[in-house]
């Protein structure tokens, strides 16, 4: 899923898609791979605000979440769009080959070459792989699946994108 980028030194695991119910809970659109992502949390920041999770459950097809100090319909009703973050820190250590979308946001991208090709938009997952949207400087974007033929590399500062992934 796409993750937007969360504010330094933080990850976003969701965002606030509105209030459900009367009682202060909220639907949450889940960037994250599962609702025990969120269940694990002792503290979380809702729009920038630390808050304690009170309770997080799958509600259907969407994450239902109560957090403290959002008691009412209105207040949670004024937490739509905000993101769930959580800091960096509290995120479990990373597997060789692995890592977190948010660390691919923003990220810019070159060809074999090392010439400038634009900047990692957002990341999906369709299925088959992750692929990256990448954001040209005209504003076009293109998508490019993160397989070793489309993306022979990357680190935390450059994607490198095959000219044959890369061509307009």
């Amino acid at each position: 899923m796409t993750s937007p980028a969360a504010s330094a030194g933080r990850v976003a695991l969701a965002a606030v898609a509105g209030a459900h119910g009367i009682k202060g809970e909220v639907r949450l659109k889940l960037f994250a791979e599962g609702v025990d992502s969120l269940k694990k949390a002792a503290s979380l920041f809702v729009g920038g605000v630390e808050r304690k999770p009170l309770s997080v459950r799958a509600g259907g097809k969407a994450v239902i979440a109560r957090f403290e100090g959002v008691e009412s319909r209105d207040a949670a009703e004024a937490l739509r769009g905000q993101l769930i973050e959580i800091d960096r820190d509290e995120l479990p250590p990373l597997e060789e080959g692995e890592y977190y979308f948010s660390d691919l946001i923003g990220l810019a991208v070159v060809d074999e070459d090392g010439e400038a090709i634009g900047t990692v938009r957002s990341v999906d997952n369709f299925g088959a792989s992750d692929v990256v949207e990448i954001e040209r400087p005209s504003g076009k974007s293109f998508m490019v699946p993160l397989i070793p033929q489309a993306v022979p590399e990357w680190d935390e500062e450059r994607l490198v994108v095959t000219r044959d992934f890369a061509e307009e």
